[in-house]
C-alpha cells in the first residue's frame, strides 16, 4: 500500500475535535476537586462557626479571591499545556498578578502592624498545619485532573502536572478557607501560597510519571 493511500485510509471518517473539548473536560474533572475537598473537610476539620458573619467581611473574600485566582491561573496553564508544544502566557500572567496583589496586601498590613503583633500576622496559630491540610484536600482533585490530562497529549508532562497541581491546590485552598479563621494577609501570602506550591510540586512529580506518552 502506498503512503498516500495509507494516510487517506487512516483519515477516513475522522471527525474534527470540538473546539472547546479540552476546556470542557478539564472543567468537568476540576469540579471533582472542590466536591471531594468539602467531603473531606466537613468531617475532618469542620466549617468555621462564624462563617455566616465572615462572608460579610473583606478578609474572607481576600483569601477566596487569591486562591481562586491561582486556580484560574492553573486552569489556563493546564488547558494550554494539554496540547503538544503549546505554552500559556495568559496563565503565567494571571499567576504573577495574583502573587503581586497578595504580596502588596501583605506588605501594606505588615507596615501598619505593631511589633508585638508581628508574629501573629506572620504565623497565626496554624502556620505549621495550613500548608499540609491544603495538600491533603488537593490530592483527590489532582488525581482527577491528571486522569483528564492523560487523555490528551501534553508534550511536557511535568509542566502539565504542575499546572494541574496549581489548579487543584487553588481550589483546595479556597475550600479550606471555609474552615480556616486566619485573616492576616501575610499569613495567607506565605502559608496558603506554600500549600498551593506544594500541590503544584506534587503535580509536577506525578505528572512526569503519569503523563508520559
Amino acid at each position: 500500500m502506498k503512503t498516500d493511500d495509507l494516510v487517506s485510509l487512516l483519515a477516513k471518517d475522522v471527525r474534527p475535535v470540538p473546539k472547546h473539548a479540552v476546556s470542557l473536560r478539564l472543567v468537568l474533572f476540576a469540579i471533582i476537586g472542590p466536591a471531594a475537598a468539602f467531603a473531606i473537610l466537613i468531617p475532618w476539620l469542620g466549617i468555621r462557626p462564624d462563617l455566616s458573619e465572615a462572608v460579610f467581611g473583606t478578609t474572607f473574600w481576600m483569601k477566596a479571591g487569591y486562591t481562586a485566582a491561582l486556580a484560574i491561573a492553573g486552569f489556563a496553564l493546564a488547558e494550554r499545556l494539554a496540547r503538544p508544544g503549546v505554552r500559556s502566557r495568559t496563565g503565567l500572567i494571571l499567576l504573577g498578578l495574583a502573587v503581586l496583589v497578595i504580596a502588596g496586601f501583605a506588605v501594606a498590613q505588615l507596615a501598619s502592624t505593631p511589633a508585638e503583633d508581628m508574629d501573629a500576622a506572620l504565623l497565626g496559630s496554624t502556620w505549621n498545619k495550613c500548608p499540609w491540610r491544603i495538600v491533603v484536600l488537593a490530592v483527590p482533585g489532582l488525581f482527577a485532573l491528571l486522569f483528564a490530562l492523560k487523555r490528551f497529549a501534553p508534550s511536557s508532562p511535568w509542566r502539565a502536572g504542575a499546572a494541574a497541581g496549581l489548579l487543584a491546590g487553588g481550589l483546595a485552598a479556597t475550600v479550606y478557607g471555609f474552615h480556616c479563621q486566619e485573616s492576616a494577609a501575610p499569613f495567607v501570602a506565605i502559608w496558603y501560597s506554600l500549600g498551593i506550591a506544594l500541590s503544584g510540586l506534587l503535580g509536577a512529580i506525578l505528572g512526569s510519571r503519569l503523563l508520559r506518552w
